[in-house]
């Protein structure tokens, strides 16, 4: 059984116009898992009650083993943050102020590794943080979450505002992040590119709720649409294993989206049917399909 680096059990936290949860999830250990959900999903509100920033109405969660809520300190010095957004009262310290403060709080801060990142992403610490562009603050953030070397990095739209060389850096500096084996990252992200790049499990989240959670590269070989020769024939589709849509195309050929293409192609060959193309689904592609399978489930 895999470790797990958070696990998250029966957590739900109400809001007057939202409703997070009950989530149930497990985060491996080890990996790169990615959030994905369109904006007011939850993501960031998830990432709070992991920083123990704000508090769930029901539910527990572990972080390595050990309840969040409780002594955290010894906790939290193992976890790098990113939020979605700047903290304004800090705005008017300079960069190099806001890291001789924080690094008091890390025992494994590493001042050469800092450096090395300010130098990489191209951040002057001397300026002010209210000062600096979005994707300046950015970058900053990164690197100081990063110079402590912990074990669990939280990245809550860790490429906003990031132009295209900056993204470049930062998929490296992850990546050599990871390679030590036993680290692991929990991005929220609605870069597709970012998501295929870096997450080996994708973690799919709407309105509020978890919809599942997939290893990358076996989701994105499941989902298709096939071109299929009816031959005039009266089917009945749903019996397809993954099945989702189906449309004609004209002369007899329809188009089916399924999310079990394997099975979906012995069906075809136990029906006699003849496949005349495929084309895999993009990420995007499969959330929309599971947004809108969400969207007709809030209406029955």
């Amino acid at each position: 059984m895999e470790e797990l680096a958070i696990r998250v059990e029966g957590v739900v936290q109400r809001r007057k116009h939202f409703q997070l949860g009950p989530v149930q999830l497990r985060i491996p250990k080890g990996y790169v898992t990615a959030l994905v959900g369109p904006n007011g999903s939850g993501k960031s509100s998830l990432f709070r009650l992991l920083m123990d920033l704000s508090k769930p109405d029901e539910g527990e969660i572990e972080v390595f083993g050990h309840p969040i809520g409780c002594d955290d300190l010894l906790l939290k010095q193992r976890i790098g943050y990113v939020p979605d957004q700047a903290i304004d009262i800090e705005d008017h310290l300079r960069a190099e102020d806001k890291a001789s403060f924080a690094r008091h709080w890390y025992p494994t801060w590493e001042l050469n590794r800092y450096q090395e990142l300010l130098r990489r992403f191209e951040v002057d610490p001397s300026i002010k943080l209210g000062r600096m562009s979005k994707g300046m603050r950015r970058k900053f953030d990164i690197a100081l979450a990063m110079a402590h070397h912990p074990d669990l990095l939280l990245l809550d739209e860790p490429s906003s505002g990031l132009d295209p060389i900056a993204w470049k850096t930062m998929i490296d500096v992850i990546h050599r992040y990871m390679e030590r084996g036993d680290r692991t990252v929990l991005m929220a992200s609605h870069i597709v590119d970012e998501v295929k790049r870096l997450a080996d499990y994708i973690v799919f989240i709407v309105h509020g709720r978890v919809l599942g959670m997939f290893e990358k590269d076996a989701l994105l070989e499941s989902w298709y649409t096939l071109y299929i020769d009816g031959a005039g024939r009266s089917l009945e589709w749903k019996a397809m294993p993954g099945f989702y849509t189906q449309e004609a195309v004209g002369s007899g050929q329809f188009k089916v989206v399924t999310g079990d293409v394997a099975e979906a192609e012995e069906w075809c060959e136990r029906e006699g049917l003849r496949i005349a193309g495929r084309q895999k689904l993009e990420l995007d592609d499969i959330l929309a399909i599971l947004i809108e399978q969400e969207r007709l489930r809030m209406q029955a």
